[in-house]
């Protein structure tokens, strides 16, 4: 029997043995490429200057008042800009630092251009307490250039430390 039953059990074992055609394997997929790193974006240019100096950015910095003996001082930025009031001669120096023998002031009422002397800490002029200019600069609408000393206009603002320096020589 137990040869019937192997002769029976055989064309099972052969349809058992016969294997549907296999499909081809899928070709594996590339490895992931690594991102690059990301490029730091550059800094956005600044936008173009306005042709109204009015609307220029103001230059970094504030105004600081002294009294002295003499007089007093008031100075933009670290040394940008300062004005300092010689009491006995009645006069008010303006100095910038930069170099150059002209420098042009512009103002909300006026422009004027200032012939410079070289100094130490730049380029100054120096001008009677009473001049208009020094009013101009202290009553413009918030803000004053100087240009033509410096690589870039200097945009100071307007505030009471440049009358008051005037007012100290007055």
């Amino acid at each position: 029997m137990s040869r019937k039953l192997l002769l029976a059990a055989l064309p099972l074992l052969a349809v058992a043995g016969c294997v549907a055609p296999s499909r081809p394997l899928p070709s594996p997929e590339p490895a992931p490429r690594p991102m690059p790193a990301p490029r730091p974006m550059p800094a956005p240019a600044p936008p173009p200057a306005s042709s109204d100096w009015r609307d220029w950015a103001l230059t970094p910095g504030d105004w600081r008042y002294n009294a002295t003996a003499g007089g007093s001082v008031a100075r933009f930025g670290a040394g940008l800009a300062t004005l300092a009031c010689d009491r006995g001669a009645g006069t008010v120096t303006f100095t910038v630092q930069g170099s150059g023998t002209r420098a042009i002031v512009r103002t909300s009422s006026t422009a004027r251009t200032l012939s410079m002397a070289p100094e130490a800490a730049g380029v100054s002029v120096r001008l009677p307490a009473r001049d208009s200019l020094l009013d101009a600069m202290g009553f413009s609408r918030g803000r004053f250039v100087v240009e033509g000393v410096t690589p870039r206009p200097l945009v100071i603002p307007a505030w009471p430390e440049i009358l008051r320096v005037a007012e100290d020589c007055r």
